[in-house]
């Protein structure tokens, strides 16, 4: 994800000294009587499952890809792996391999159109690499105020230990600014500044002064839509035996240094570069998204651990292409959702329009709709597209997140559509007719208590809000089912409840005031993760509401007291979610590790339960495996993801295809239940694939339902 506010675009402890919210400004709406009516926890739902899967529990983490974290891991006997060792990109040292050349990357020259290039073709190889800069805290006391075991104990109670709580205490990069991160080998603090050559490298090293390690903070690279479609370079002509999709992913780098995120409709800076040199603007991020870290060096220890001990696929995507908004709505949704009118049919976001003119400070003319269309006299600096920018005190403006992309007239659309109907199996892109969709990130439509965020007009919310919407979410399926559920949310209560026992009452921090936050008002709530959160069926309905979202310390109480229901869904803090800039995977380590302890602990749950351990999405990171086109939207690279049960065959690696939307698939097969909506990816066939390649669906678009990473015997197959 790329900020845990949309509007303000700030890392935690942007909002500290703010003040406490009066009361008033939280009115809880009255229920919201839908479709969707709140169940009994049918005692029966387990009963029904057609495996010993009686629970199955999703934990999402944070922005890397398959590669960025399992890049040299080496597989059990018998199995085989799809990564940048296997293929002889990079060796177990981590130093490029004899084929690093399939991961070469280009920088483009797009100046030759007016329009946005899916696939420039005047490209020329990297010579250096340019130097990953420096970000995440310098130095974690003062940046984010974490300055004892203490500290981080009082701010987060998701992790196992004082080992893994330490976490919190370290990992500063003791650089300032923008600077190449010289921690990183092949980057250096004075010129040269890059030294790399044109692909992967490894992050962490031993053998400088200030080394990166497995515990550094860093940069998070771009991750948005029209960028990522970009930096897969997808074009029917580029189609071979090693790109069956024709997207050679050569542009990780090129991309990141010419346009970055959040532009927001500003001009490109005079004396802009995209290499890093003292003085001269640049993204901010140099060639981040081509970092990995090295398992077969001791990296990534407890992921290593579960993926020797349990199963892991190697070819499993984000199903949308960009960044944590649109891939956790497509894991709750099966689908995008749009911009809808007051009445729910399908309207148009403010477009050159002023908006908030009811509260002065924050009103500004915004931009909402993307254009990637190359600002005049650049390469490839675009004209709109950002996650907004203003707000808190100051006029609003740009924003550009949304598309039309059932008109190929719209700004960005027309290439992607070309694409997808030039493919062998032409593609539907699955947009319908003068439809919204949302690309990018933008704050859910409801508050934590059930208030309507979009019209709420405060000068500390945002207007780069999406709508509430009634698409209809896997939520919805689970109660008409009578299937128990529930959404647990580190932080929540903070966010959505506050303490009324406290004296004084501490009310919601519904606009996150307190994110960044360190000791018991903490809250790093992640709104834009919890796919309920735009949902009219759900949020303003107080009784499912209240019932089926909650905190991560109501999961730990369920766990002990074996009282999990059926389907759970579990986000970490942004303390722990291991974000690269703002957590680490280790922390995320910790906190999936906690859970795994706990169920283990419990026999009976054990004996039927599956943990499915993920992230989001990729965060903008490369990575070498096949992608799939399902429709306009996606998929996006591969992401890590691990089951973890005692019906998985320990090492086991399942190569079928699949992403966020076959975790859907696997609740409705296990529960016997339809699929979200007519128009969902849950209704895909499981991919059919010939003998040599089990990665590439003969039958695409179609994704699996991960019953490949499970061996229940005969009876349930």
């Amino acid at each position: 994800m790329t900020a845990r506010n949309s509007a303000s675009q700030l890392w935690q402890g942007a909002r500290k000294g703010l003040a406490v919210l009066a009361m008033a400004q939280m009115s809880l709406f009255s229920p919201f009587v839908g479709s969707a009516q709140a169940d009994d926890h049918d005692k029966d739902d387990h009963n029904r499952a057609r495996t010993p899967i009686k629970h199955v529990i999703v934990i999402v983490g944070e922005n890397r890809t398959f590669d960025h974290i399992f890049a040299t891991y080496e597989p059990k006997g018998g199995e085989s792996v799809d990564n940048l060792l296997s293929k002889h990109i990079v060796k177990e040292d981590g130093t490029p391999g004899k084929n690093f050349a399939f991961a070469y990357q280009y920088e483009a020259d797009a100046t030759d159109s007016a329009t946005y290039q899916l696939a420039p073709k005047k490209k020329t190889l990297f010579s250096p690499l340019p130097a990953e800069l420096n970000g995440g805290p310098s130095d974690v006391c003062k940046n984010n105020g974490i300055c004892s075991l203490a500290d981080a104990k009082s701010s987060e109670n998701g992790l196992p230990d004082d080992y893994y709580y330490n976490f919190l205490t370290t990992g500063g990069s003791e650089l300032t600014g923008k600077v190449p991160d010289s921690r990183i080998n092949g980057i250096n603090a004075t010129a040269p500044y890059s030294t790399l050559p044109p692909g992967p490298f490894q992050l962490t090293n031993n053998t400088k002064q200030n080394p990166f390690t497995n515990d550094s903070y860093a940069e998070s690279p771009v991750h948005r839509f029209y960028q990522m479609w970009q930096q897969f370079d997808c074009d029917a002509s580029h189609i071979s035996k090693q790109h069956p999709n024709g997207c050679l992913a050569d542009l990780f780098a090129w991309t990141e240094v010419s346009v970055g995120s959040n532009v927001n409709g500003n001009a490109q800076p005079a004396g802009f570069s995209t290499q890093y040199a003292p003085g001269a603007p640049n993204t901010g991020e140099g060639a981040t998204a081509m970092g990995f870290y090295n398992m077969a060096q001791g990296d990534a220890p407890y992921t290593k651990y579960l993926a020797d001990h349990y199963a892991i696929s190697d070819n499993y995507h984000q199903p949308a292409m960009g960044g944590t908004g649109l891939d956790s709505i497509m894991l709750f949704f099966g689908d995008p959702i749009w911009f809808s009118n007051p009445d729910g049919t399908p309207g148009t976001p403010p477009e050159n329009q002023l908006v908030w003119s009811d509260t002065p400070a924050d009103a500004g003319v915004v931009n909402e709709i993307e254009n990637p269309n190359p600002q005049p006299g650049t390469n490839n600096y675009w004209i709109q597209d950002g996650y907004g920018g203003g707000g808190y005190g100051s006029p609003v403006y740009g924003g550009g997140s949304y598309t039309n992309c059932s008109d190929a007239s719209q700004p960005g659309v027309a290439p992607i559509l070309a694409y997808l109907s030039s493919l062998p199996r032409p593609i539907e892109p699955k947009c319908d007719p003068d439809h919204y969709y949302l690309l990018n990130n933008y704050n859910p439509g409801y508050f934590g208590t059930g208030a309507n965020a979009y019209t709420d007009h405060f000068v500390y919310n945002t207007p780069f809000t999406i709508p509430p919407t009634k698409q209809r979410s896997i939520g919805d399926v689970l109660l008409e089912n009578h299937v128990s559920w529930k959404s647990y949310n580190d932080q929540w209560n903070a966010y959505a409840i506050g303490d009324p026992t406290a004296n004084p009452p501490v009310p919601p921090d519904i606009y996150q005031l307190n994110y960044g936050t360190v000791g018991k008002l903490s809250d790093q709530y992640c709104n834009i993760c919890n796919g309920f959160n735009y949902q009219t069926q759900i949020m303003a309905n107080a009784k499912i509401r209240t019932e089926h979202i909650k905190d991560t310390t109501d999961l730990y109480a369920d766990i002990a007291n074996g009282n999990l229901p059926a389907v759970s869904f579990v986000k970490p803090s942004g303390w722990v979610d291991g974000h690269p800039a703002s957590s680490k995977w280790d922390l995320y380590e910790g906190f999936v590790k906690k859970i795994v302890d706990a169920v283990q602990s419990n026999k009976e749950l054990w004996d039927s339960t599956a943990i499915l351990i993920t992230t989001d999405e990729g965060g903008g990171y490369y990575d070498s495996g096949y992608r799939q086109s399902l429709d306009f939207f996606g998929d996006g690279t591969r992401i890590p993801l691990i089951a973890v049960s005692k019906y998985t065959k320990p090492g086991h690696i399942s190569h079928q295809y699949t992403d966020h939307v076959s975790v859907l698939k696997f609740i409705e097969r296990n529960w016997n239940l339809p699929s979200v909506s007519g128009r969902s990816r849950d209704n895909l066939p499981n991919p059919k694939t010939d003998w040599d390649n089990p990665y590439v669906p003969t039958n695409t678009p179609a994704i699996g339902d991960l019953f490949d990473l499970f061996d229940f015997g005969g009876d349930y197959k």
